[in-house]
């Protein structure tokens, strides 16, 4: 499965990032690199959670990481 990390600036200067495969998977931060960490980390999370309690199945994983906004 191959996830894609989004990042855009808000109105109010925050920058959000989001993986729109993983509902709920989003992050602000103050620079578009710390919302794409954030969500990294938070996506990470979100994959371990579903695989320790059976609610995926383990595949062949691809991480890309966009450069840096």
């Amino acid at each position: 499965m191959q996830f894609s990390l989004e990042c855009e600036r808000e109105d109010d200067g925050r920058w959000l990032a989001e993986v729109s495969e993983l509902p709920g998977v989003l992050a602000y931060g103050a620079s578009a690199n710390e919302a794409m960490a954030k969500a990294e980390v938070l996506a990470l999370r979100v994959l371990a959670e579903q695989l320790e309690h059976g609610e995926a199945l383990p595949l062949d994983i691809d991480i890309s990481i966009p450069a840096a906004a």
